[in-house]
């Protein structure tokens, strides 16, 4: 075989070599891919899409908190809270018929509570005074004569709470400390465990988790009570549990890589993500389940409404979190190292070592020599590539004296 033709082939084989051609692998099916974290989803390579995708959904969510606002309870507002055992065969619409027909408005929100011979009936209303009071309680007991815990009919057991606007207040600014905290310390250990740019991309998904989960919170109008900052809490550490398992096998599969030059960071970052994406999807139906369970039990068979806040922020935000960690995060932190450094230096000699390659099985193909490059100043040379204007050194050069 000509030296032309041994390096043709050569080059031809490092052209396999790099951009690794899968045609002769066996066909697996989409679920053996996924299971396997072998399928080669692109994600880090179509971070533009899904960076489109994510500011869509960030952009509908601020539209939705600036127009609609949220629908504070009465822990933030300040109201009145009056509330009774269910008597037999009464319902909330008859409730605020009386509400509405003693005060001459609506209350904010009639609910029943509780399930069996412990449910009761909440009203929640704008602060009332004395006299409304004593005229609301005296209505609700002329028409539905509630009994107490012995069992008889009695005036006080309708109870009647005075929350101040000022407690909701001292709520939100204890919250706002504590997510404050969360975040600098989350911001320390990860830039500690890792290095500052995924303390970066992840404290930027855990602000995208806490935006979309309020969007969703104000679109579909729920009720923000203290069991909604517990909740928002919560799934920001779930967020972050997520995002670390990505970025931990990221952390893996870069090691050493700027001494290599057959894969670029974001397709060691893309093999990551594909690694653990079952895991991330095992996690969050895992995740879910328990939070689906809670809404079916505890708000339609219980009827306990407060919990339905709750329920409704861990699913949300269990999704979003999911959804930020695997095709937000990740992308953006490739974004981040492959805009300047030594990563993006890296990436651009390992394209233009693999375009030198296709231009060579092209040339092979053809049936005419690669073209020999000459290396550029401060360029890596090629393997196997002698010196340029240095004669070689060897027993046989050597003077004898």
């Amino acid at each position: 075989m000509s030296e032309s033709n041994t390096s043709a082939v050569t080059q031809a084989e490092a052209v396999t070599e790099v951009g690794e051609d899968r045609t002769a692998l066996p066909h697996h099916s989409w679920l053996q891919r996924l299971y396997t974290g072998t399928g080669g989803f692109e994600v880090v390579g179509r971070r533009r899409f899904y960076y489109l995708l994510t500011g869509s959904i960030v952009a509908l969510s601020l539209l939705s908190i600036l127009v609609r606002g949220f629908t504070l309870g009465i822990e933030f507002e300040g109201g009145t809270r009056v509330q009774f055992p269910t008597p037999a065969d009464v319902s909330t619409t008859q409730v605020e018929r009386v509400y509405s027909d003693t005060l001459g408005e609506s209350p904010v929100s009639v609910q029943t509570v509780g399930s069996g011979s412990g449910s009761s009936i909440e009203i929640r209303s704008e602060a009332l005074d004395a006299g409304q009071v004593a005229a609301l309680q005296d209505a609700l007991f002329d028409a539905f004569q509630p009994q107490n815990t012995d069992g008889d009919v009695s005036r006080n057991a309708i109870s009647v709470a005075d929350v101040s606007e000022t407690w909701g207040g001292q709520i939100t600014e204890k919250a706002l400390i504590a997510l404050v905290v969360f975040l600098v310390i989350v911001s320390i250990y990860i830039a500690i465990r890792f290095e500052r740019d995924m303390a970066i991309a992840a404290i930027c998904a855990l602000f995208f988790d806490i935006l979309v989960t309020a969007g969703v919170y104000s679109l579909i109008g729920f009720e923000v009570t203290p069991a909604t900052v517990i909740g928002l809490l919560t799934i920001l550490g779930f967020s972050l549990y997520d995002t670390v398992v990505v970025f931990d096998k990221v952390e893996e599969n870069t090691r050493g890589i700027l001494h290599l030059n057959r894969r670029t960071f974001a397709e060691q970052a893309n093999l990551a993500v594909n690694q653990t994406l079952m895991r991330s999807i095992n996690t969050t139906v895992i995740s879910v389940l328990p939070v689906v369970g809670l809404m079916v039990v505890a708000v339609w068979l219980l009827g306990v409404g407060t919990l339905k806040d709750l329920a409704l922020v861990l699913l949300v935000g269990i999704v979003v979190g999911a959804y930020s960690s695997i095709f937000f995060a990740t992308p953006l932190l490739v974004s981040i190292k492959e805009r300047w450094g030594p990563v993006a230096a890296h990436t651009k000699k390992v394209l233009a070592k693999r375009a030198d390659a296709a231009a060579g099985t092209q040339h092979a193909a053809a049936g005419r020599p690669a073209p020999r490059v000459r290396a550029a100043a401060g360029s890596a040379p090629r393997p196997g590539a002698q010196p340029v204007g240095k004669r070689p050194v060897g027993k046989r050069s050597k003077k004898r004296h």
